[in-house]
């Protein structure tokens, strides 16, 4: 999911450290842990974005996240 962001980012010419805020939805909190760990490993460095996470059923079954993400330029 990173990655993704990482090429969205790139292609209107902004990167990660100008992402202002990022809202994470898991569909099972039990999971929070993991996720943490890779959301603090892809911002080691920066200064991480205000961050909400909550939890819910998604838009597809199969998927474990989604997260929406609002950066500068």
């Amino acid at each position: 999911m990173f990655g993704k962001i990482q090429t969205l980012l790139e292609e209107v010419g902004s990167d990660k450290s100008k992402l202002l805020s990022v809202t994470v939805w898991i569909k099972d909190m039990a999971d929070f842990a993991a996720m943490n760990e890779v959301y603090d490993k892809w911002f080691e460095g920066i200064q991480p974005p205000a961050r909400a996470c909550g939890e819910s059923a998604l838009a597809r079954p199969e998927l474990l996240v989604e997260m929406i993400a609002i950066a500068a330029e």
